[in-house]
């Protein structure tokens, strides 16, 4: 275990929607994961997240799970609206 030193403006901000150390934890995971240093699997299994717990997640921070080219969402995108016409 190590410990890091955040000031307390800092602290605050975290502390804002759940406990220091559990935001901490989740801000350092979700950053590794978007940056692609670690997959979606092993995000999971550092947060103690379900993967549809991890998607959620992700979504409400605005960390993208999928990453695709636009022509690949365009597709997947009206493939969505179509379930959700029938």
């Amino acid at each position: 275990m190590r410990t890091v030193v955040v000031d307390d403006e800092l602290a605050r901000l975290l502390e804002e929607e759940q406990p220091l150390d559990q935001a901490t934890r989740e801000t350092i995971v979700m950053s590794l994961f978007q940056r692609g240093k670690i997959s979606s699997g092993k995000a999971c299994e550092l947060l103690g997240l379900e993967r549809m717990d991890f998607m959620k997640r992700a979504g409400e921070l605005g960390v993208p799970v999928y990453l695709t080219t636009e022509e690949e969402w365009e597709r997947e995108k009206a493939t969505i609206d179509s379930w959700l016409r029938s």
